[in-house]
């Protein structure tokens, strides 16, 4: 009796999980799909002019693979490069001179903005120097984009003329991660996919969606949408800075959109799980707005939807329970298909999109450890600079 009311109640909890995936897979913006990608361009009779600005600490080790791609981009108009050096203790500010001087192509102007005040994240205290530094030059629009990210020689070219196109204050690409070492290859696909399941790449662009986000490691923004959105101020507590950015500019009625990137690349290299888990846990708790009820729900969610069809295929198996081991299969395999075009996208076999039930335990391990260091004191975390205390701002970007 016992063990048969245990066998109903996986049957019913798989029937449940099943009936999610069924609903992400229709109903969520069609997340699960990679064709999200840079919109219709349109060069402009006068291409504007642009100012990148790159915060960079402690970014010595990936820089030589970064900055020349930045400094040898082909654009038409006056483009011009302001490296901020956040307090680096491995030269990083010395090394992009010297880049410079190798590799010549954009002007470079290196600075540092000392430390940041009470209530900015070191981050945005960083942006805000770089745009103060740009807008002496009278930009039209400004590039923010990682000390990590390299670009094709055409990716500013593009960019510009697709926000010029489409009328967009903003225009974000999810830049492709690197995926090399067998953890990369586990965490890093997944990563992407659960961003695109929070916020939808489709609905993002749509008019009148509430749905805001973009990928800090290339955000084109107008410098007229800054000044009105007031960024970085309006954000400057925010831990997930490029969130919070979109949902300013969305806020305030601009038209934002995001994609995956094509020509757009992370050269950071995560090779041990330890990186990647830091890499997560820094900020995921603040996605959850620092709420314990927020992670309950997040981690039975997790649960119930990723966790729950192995387990009934499992149990199913080894009571004999065929309705378990259907209803758990078929969710799995919506599941697996759904992951498939994310593992295309990065060039991955296809046999890693079964295991993405155990690639969703650790992000929920990742989870309650970010909580974890929350509540001991720790905070998130940002090149070696703690924040203990994130401020609402974090909350609202959900």
């Amino acid at each position: 009796m016992g063990q048969t009311a245990r066998v109903s109640a996986i049957v019913w909890t798989a029937a449940v999980s099943l009936a999610a995936w069924l609903w992400l897979l229709l109903c969520q913006g069609f997340f699960w799909r990679t064709d999200v990608r840079l919109p219709p361009e349109r060069d402009p009779a006068r291409w504007p002019s642009v100012g990148v600005v790159v915060p960079a600490r402690d970014e010595a080790e990936v820089l030589p693979a970064s900055l020349p791609s930045l400094l040898a981009q082909d654009y038409p108009g006056r483009a011009e490069v302001f490296l901020v050096d956040d307090g680096s203790s491995d030269g990083t500010g010395e090394l992009a001179r010297e880049l410079a001087r190798r590799a010549g192509g954009l002007p470079l102007t290196v600075s540092s903005p000392g430390e940041p005040p009470a209530g900015w994240t070191g981050k945005l205290w960083a942006v805000r120097h770089g745009i103060g530094l740009a807008r002496a030059r009278g930009p039209e629009y400004l590039l923010l984009t990682d000390a990590d990210i390299a670009h094709e020689p055409d990716s500013l070219r593009r960019l510009v003329a697709a926000a010029h196109a489409g009328g967009f204050d903003v225009v974000s690409q999810m830049a492709r991660l690197r995926v090399e070492s067998l953890w990369e290859r586990l965490v890093v696909p997944a990563f992407v996919y659960f961003f695109a399941q929070l916020y939808p790449f489709r609905r993002i662009g749509r008019k009148g969606a509430r749905t805001a986000a973009a990928a800090g490691g290339c955000v084109l923004l107008r410098a007229e949408t800054a000044e009105w959105a007031r960024i970085p101020d309006a954000i400057r507590h925010a831990v997930i800075d490029d969130v919070a950015l979109a949902r300013a500019v969305k806020g305030g009625g601009g038209h934002i959109w995001l994609g995956l990137a094509e020509r757009v690349d992370s050269v950071r290299p995560y090779p041990r799980l330890h990186d990647l888990w830091r890499m997560v846990s820094r900020s995921a708790y603040a996605q959850l707005r620092h709420n314990p009820l927020v992670l309950l729900g997040t981690v039975l969610g997790l649960a119930l939807v990723y966790l729950v069809p192995p387990v009934a295929v499992a149990v199913g198996l080894a009571t004999g329970s065929a309705a378990a081991a259907l209803l758990g299969g078929l969710a799995w395999l919506v599941m697996t298909g759904t992951y498939v075009p994310m593992l295309r996208y990065y060039r991955q076999p296809l046999w890693l999109a079964p295991l993405l039930p155990f690639t969703a335990l650790l992000y929920l391990l990742m989870t309650v450890d970010s909580a974890v260091q929350h509540y001991r004191g720790r905070g998130a975390a940002w090149k070696g600079r703690t924040y203990a205390r994130p401020d609402a701002v974090v909350g609202e970007e959900r």
